[in-house]
């Protein structure tokens, strides 16, 4: 046995086979059912010709399919592909043949979308619907096309597969805030410790295969019941989700494909959730918003932790969601695709340098460097690119250019560079300021668009807000803020500019503003900066 994802979770349904592993709406699936659920799609998909390093995508919202069709490619040493389930047909076609598919396992509603796409994929054989509902309109495909239920039905549930190995391949595709969506490519045993956090949740990391089941069977591991508020088409949610199995624990998933706050809060109590991971102040402003509304009429008490990955939550959201659930403790999480769980932001040293979210972690896989590769040396108060080494992915699938560029060599040892921007204080924690590809050159002083975003939002009347820079003819970019107001409420530039400049220097305050019916993000919660400088741009 070796630290293999699938290997893993096996392991744990030999021991715990009647203990509860997912919630999805009305589905309730023990760890043997979820286990003989993969293994009717896996040998369904091997008898379709699926081999080890085969790719399947899954196009899908949010339910029991999604960790299903994971953990069933898993299971053939197969590779399950994200992909965002709002793409339009060019993007769905773009993420398709860039991943080369040899499966795409989607919503009916998309049905007519995958149809299109399907003869643009030369790889693509097997096309599986998932009924959600939608009117079943005829659609002639160019591959073979199944349906979810039906299949499972036919399937063996035997788990009869060969060998497998921490090398296993995991592509993660992360479209970040620019560009194409990029295929980051982990070996299993790598995201095992640097994203999953070595099978032991806060604890060290455990030293073989076989001590997870021995952890599990002998209690030794808190088994949680936690509840990943983004969509699986987020690594971070994927990454939860296989946290929580690994405790023995279980997962409880809000259905559909938007985030709905009040549901989320019902689930707290129906289940009995002690982690609900958010993404940022996005999702968490709402669940605040209810809470207030009505603290009673929600039952939180089994809630121990309220961690945010992904994006940080801004400082007053956090002291909005300490007002409402004081005994809770909040936890900012910082990494990435590409570099997995960095650090965390605990209370009592969550702050740095001006007021930036300051993190706490490992000297020995992550630094700082300057731009000529130098660390930057603690407490000198100098801004750098944060680092990370040790465990870390192997790079972008065909990308060789931008493996190049993120994926460096540094006195001996390989290191990814995320792309953001921090510092390094005099107790060695980290403190972030964003990233780079968004800093925002105005006067030839470097602005960091989260830092004007948090002022803003820290007036009462601004909901949600984006700041991007615009071409400026004297300050070669200004600062130009996006903001949603509140319901009823009515903001102006002076007053926001005025409410700001307690909080920051005056050549980071919002030179323009743009307010909006709704700020838009993509369905993780991050922000979406190129349709909000659209937006700027058009207001100029």
């Amino acid at each position: 046995m070796e630290f293999n994802i699938a290997d893993l979770f096996e392991s744990l349904v030999d021991i715990i086979p009647d203990r509860t592993a997912l919630v999805a709406g009305p589905r309730r699936l023990s760890y043997r059912e979820l286990d003989e659920r993969a293994n009717r799609l896996a040998n369904f998909l091997k008898g379709r010709g699926v081999k080890p390093g085969d790719h399947v995508g899954l196009h899908l919202y949010n339910g029991s399919e999604y960790p299903e069709g994971m953990l069933a490619a898993f299971k053939l040493r197969a590779l399950p592909i994200n992909i965002n389930y709002r793409y339009v047909e060019g993007e769905l076609r773009y993420l398709c043949q860039n991943a080369d598919l040899k499966v795409l396992i989607t919503q009916r509603e998309f049905a007519a979308t995958a149809a299109r796409v399907a003869p643009d994929c030369p790889d693509l054989s097997t096309i599986v619907l998932l009924a959600d509902g939608t009117a079943e309109t005829p659609t002639a495909f160019d591959v073979e096309c199944f349906d979810y239920e039906t299949l499972l039905g036919k399937s063996s549930p035997a788990r009869d597969f060969d060998p497998r190995s921490g090398d296993d391949r995991y592509i993660i595709y992360t479209g970040g805030t620019t560009g194409m969506p990029k295929g980051v490519m982990w070996r299993h045993e790598d995201v095992f410790f640097a994203g999953l956090q070595g099978g032991n949740p806060g604890g060290p990391p455990i030293e073989r295969p076989e001590q997870l089941a021995e952890n599990v069977a002998a209690d030794r591991v808190m088994a949680l019941t936690m509840l990943p508020s983004a969509p699986f088409i987020h690594g971070s949610a994927q990454w939860t989700a296989l946290i929580c199995m690994f405790t023995g624990g279980k997962v409880v998933v809000q259905p559909g494909k938007s985030f709905d706050a009040k549901r989320v809060l019902e689930l707290i109590g129906e289940e009995e959730v002690t982690t609900l991971t958010l993404v940022g102040d996005a999702m968490a402003r709402p669940v605040v918003d209810l809470l207030n509304a009505d603290r009673s009429k929600y039952n939180v008490s089994s809630l121990f932790v309220i961690a945010s990955a992904g994006a940080v939550l801004s400082p007053t959201v956090k002291e909005q969601l300490r007002e409402v659930l004081p005994d809770v403790m909040l936890v900012n999480s910082f990494g990435s695709t590409e570099a997995g769980h960095q650090g965390s932001a605990l209370p009592g040293a969550e702050i740095g340098v001006e007021g930036r979210p300051s993190f706490y972690m490992d000297s020995e896989t992550n630094a700082v460097f300057d731009d000529e590769r130098r660390p930057i040396e603690p407490g000198s108060g100098k801004i750098g690119w944060l680092a990370r080494g040790g465990r870390v992915p192997l790079g972008y699938y065909k990308d060789n250019e931008k493996t190049a560029e993120r994926f460096v060599t540094i006195n001996g040892k390989r290191w990814v560079l995320p792309g953001d921007f921090a510092t390094v204080e005099t107790d060695g924690r980290i403190t972030v300021y964003g990233r780079g590809s968004h800093c925002i050159n105005t006067g030839g002083e470097k602005v960091f668009p989260e830092e004007v975003e948090e002022a803003l939002k820290s007036h009462p009347d601004v909901f949600d807000a984006l700041v991007v820079g615009v071409e400026d003819p004297r300050w070669m970019q200004r600062v130009a803020a996006v903001v949603e107001a509140r319901p009823g409420k009515h903001l102006t530039l002076e007053e926001l500019q005025q409410h700001c400049r307690e909080r920051i220097a005056g050549y980071k305050l919002p030179r323009q503003m743009t307010l909006v019916p709704k700020v838009m993000r993509f369905t993780t919660g991050k922000p979406d900066y190129s349709w909000a400088k659209d937006v700027a741009k058009n207001n100029s």
